[in-house]
């Protein structure tokens, strides 16, 4: 079986979990993860520049209005001060824009919009994890650190914890099980999953 650790842009967690901390929250810090707006929120923030996501960068919406800036870049994720909240949202979710701002596919109001209806989730082994809509994903079969190992009926795959939200009795991620596979296989080099 395949393990393939893998990352998520915008495109990937089009329903995934949100979550994030009003500012001055813990010592720490921390944040949690930021996944794409929901439906009807601007598409593409990518232009044809590749983004330089550094500390200290200003992030736009598509519209050219203030959403914050980079205060950390650590793990694939870019955690945005929004002077509200502080979220950490993948460094693929960026485009680059017009005089070193960075574009990202949410404004500011909606990103604190959903920072603030989200809760992290526990995730557990043996703890079923479904997709957007509900329909079964696979299991938790192994949680180390940061990383969840998801076994579905063709693979396995690591995700970041914070890619998961409680759903009931459920975690939920923003992908289904096709989804997931054939991500995974991708990021095999195109293998077949269970090869």
């Amino acid at each position: 079986m395949n393990k393939s650790a893998l990352l998520f842009g915008v495109t990937l967690l089009a329903a995934a979990p949100l979550a994030a901390q009003p500012t001055g929250g813990d010592a720490a810090g921390t944040a949690g993860q930021v996944g794409q707006p929901a439906a009807g929120a601007a598409a593409s923030a990518s232009t044809s520049a590749k983004p330089d996501v550094a500390v200290g960068a200003t992030v736009n919406d598509t519209s050219g209005g203030a959403v914050g800036k980079i205060t950390e870049v650590a793990g694939g994720n870019a955690t945005i001060d929004t002077g509200t909240v502080k979220a950490a949202v993948p460094v693929t979710s960026f485009g680059a824009g017009q005089n070193g701002a960075l574009v990202l596919a949410m404004t500011k109001a909606q990103l604190e919009s959903a920072a603030a209806q989200t809760k992290p989730a526990e995730v557990t082994v043996g703890a079923n994890v479904v997709g957007p809509q509900g329909n079964p994903v696979g299991k938790v079969a192994a949680v180390s650190g940061d990383l969840v190992t998801v076994e579905t009926p063709k693979t396995k795959v690591q995700l970041p914890k914070n890619a998961f939200a409680a759903k009931g009795s459920d975690l939920a991620i923003g992908m289904t099980q096709d989804q997931l596979e054939a991500a995974a296989a991708k990021a095999a080099g195109g293998q077949t999953p269970g090869d």
